[in-house]
């Protein structure tokens, strides 16, 4: 089913007696019985289904978690100075805040230093350290890097500095020789490794340090780090993950954050905090800052209970937010769409000297959401190329990371399934594009590259019965997705652009009532002139949820795509 976009929608395939099945053992209903099964949810997580579950941590018995609990426990008996390093992005800022946040409460020496994207490049390097150790630190401890810095760490042991590495990135052997790595990718001992970010291993470390050590640290206020790097990240909400977002939607309230308070203040808003509002309002805010040189501000809003500093950083990140929604809008202009579709290459790689560097992951997203295919965005940056990548759920790309660097095509780089990023030299373009297409094609030799809807409805059964059995499944996020439904022969019979990119939509279905309705940055889309000038009935392809403004819900569709 070819839509307006030119996507091709299919329904989602499930096994019918695993539908029965559920619908029998736990009494839920067709749709609700459809949406566990498409989503393989196991046993423990369709019993989790309604429940109020309480955060336990996985590696309260861990061997590497002890061992890091007795390195750092050493540094604090002998007031020995701490450094702190993490990455630029929400996960490196939100890890780091966290152990900050810590050591401040307990006056333990510390400092922190989150890198240049452009002057220091990503994670912990040998030149780097050769600058932090001026500061003369006995430990170092790596948050969302370090796993593939075996040079620095050698440099850190020359000169007899302990480290503790808490990633989550892919880390290849030789491991580095720190004194601890914890990282799931070393070795899976817990079935939900893999659905963590940096911040909540450095969550559950500090958790099992505290109780360790019984201290009165309320690490629980700051459960919304761990949830926003999560979201940030794009990490499955699945299992732990769903559970800790389910404690903090829950639990959160905004007026009692300063942060929080006051970026929605700033923003005009007066709502219910959703997970919504992490991805799309709050992450890219705190994100700015690494992507355009003020790589510290993120940690020194999120350390501070100065209100003054806290409006002044905000109101800066806002407008660097701003100014990097503008550059990106440039960018994408600019780019030639139909050229890149004629090459039909399985995996997008796209080259452009002149991108600012601290936008090329973002770029490298919007095209993998455009064209639904892995995509890396290249960039010029001093005397080599810098490279950010984006996945779909098929293709691995931190493992594709692994194997270019063995393959001697990449300098350096690390991620993991869904993102990561890479330094290449210029020579070496050609050799990148033949090995990524040939791995890609080995490994998916049969890809389906159509687009997934979850059932087939009527626009009169949408109503707040529907949305609230649908609300059993979430929080929704990565790996937990929104549902998405085809309502067949709907008109549109009001439309109306938001904000320059939106188009606000009422549709008539022909039994039941109006639906309200939203399609995001669809203005200068074929989506978005159908929306604003088709008057015969249509089908349309759309995520349902409650709009909450000024604490009224609304039902509302999230429209995705239409078919003639």
């Amino acid at each position: 089913m070819i839509s307006v976009s030119g996507k091709n929608w299919i329904e989602r395939k499930v096994n019918k007696n695993s539908v029965e099945k559920i619908k029998q053992d736990y009494k839920f209903n067709e749709i609700l019985s459809k949406l566990i099964v498409s989503r393989n949810f196991d046993e423990d997580e369709i019993t989790n289904i309604n429940n109020n579950l309480e955060i336990i941590n996985i590696f309260k018995n861990d061997s590497d978690f002890k061992g890091a609990s007795e390195i750092l426990n050493i540094s604090i008996k002998n007031n020995e100075k701490i450094c702190i390093l993490g990455d630029y992005d929400a996960d490196g800022t939100a890890a780091t805040s966290l152990l900050v946040r810590y050591f401040n409460y307990i006056k333990q020496p510390h400092f922190y230093y989150i890198p240049d994207r452009v002057k220091d490049g990503y994670g912990a390097t040998k030149k780097l350290f050769q600058k932090l150790i001026l500061n003369q630190p006995k430990l170092v401890i790596m948050v969302d890097c370090g796993s593939t810095s075996n040079e620095a760490i050698d440099f850190l042991n020359e000169n007899k500095i302990k480290s503790i590495i808490l990633d989550h990135h892919e880390i290849n052997k030789p491991y580095p020789k720190s004194n601890i790595i914890i990282n799931p990718k070393k070795k899976n001992t817990h079935d939900e490794d893999i659905y963590l970010c940096a911040t909540s291993l450095t969550y559950f470390f500090l958790d099992y340090f505290i109780k360790k050590n019984n201290s009165n640290f309320k690490i629980d206020n700051y459960l919304i780090y761990v949830l926003l790097a999560t979201v940030c990240d794009v990490m499955p909400l699945r299992k732990i993950n769903k559970i800790i977002a389910s404690n903090v939607i829950k639990n959160f309230r905004i007026n009692d954050n300063a942060v929080f308070k006051f970026i929605f203040d700033q923003l005009g808003l007066n709502k219910k905090f959703s997970i919504d509002d992490l991805g799309f309002l709050i992450g890219p805010i705190i994100n700015s800052g690494g992507r355009l040189g003020f790589s510290n501000y993120g940690v020194e809003l999120l350390t501070t209970n100065n209100l003054k500093l806290i409006q002044k950083r905000s109101i800066e990140l806002i407008k660097l937010n701003e100014k990097r929604k503008i550059l990106e809008q440039n960018i994408l202009d600019e780019i030639d769409y139909e050229k890149i579709n004629k090459q039909n290459q399985k995996v997008i790689i796209y080259y452009d000297a002149n991108i600012n560097e601290g936008l090329i992951g973002i770029i490298a997203a919007r095209l993998k959401d455009y064209f639904n295919k892995p995509s890396i965005v290249i960039t010029k940056s001093n005397n080599t190329l810098k490279a950010s990548a984006r996945s779909t759920s098929n293709y691995n790309i931190g493992n594709l990371i692994k194997l270019l660097i063995d393959n001697k095509i990449i300098e350096k780089g690390g991620g993991h399934n869904m993102a990561a990023g890479f330094t290449i030299k210029k020579s070496k373009l050609n050799s990148l594009n033949k090995f990524i297409q040939k791995d890609y094609n080995n490994k998916i030799i049969h890809a389906d590259l159509s687009y997934k809807y979850e059932s087939e409805i009527s626009a009169s059964s949408i109503n707040k019965r529907f949305i609230d059995e649908i609300n059993k499944l979430g929080p929704f996020g990565n790996h937990n997705y929104l549902p998405i439904f085809l309502i067949r022969n709907v008109k549109i019979i009001k439309s109306k652009i938001i904000n320059k990119k939106h188009i606000s939509v009422i549709i008539k279905p022909n039994i039941g009532s109006l639906l309200k309705s939203i399609c995001f940055n669809c203005i200068n889309t074929q989506i978005g002139e159908y929306l604003l000038s088709y008057k015969k009935n249509i089908n349309i392809v759309a995520e349902i949820n409650e709009n909450i403004w000024n604490n009224k819900k609304s039902i509302q569709l999230n429209i995705k795509d239409l078919v003639l």
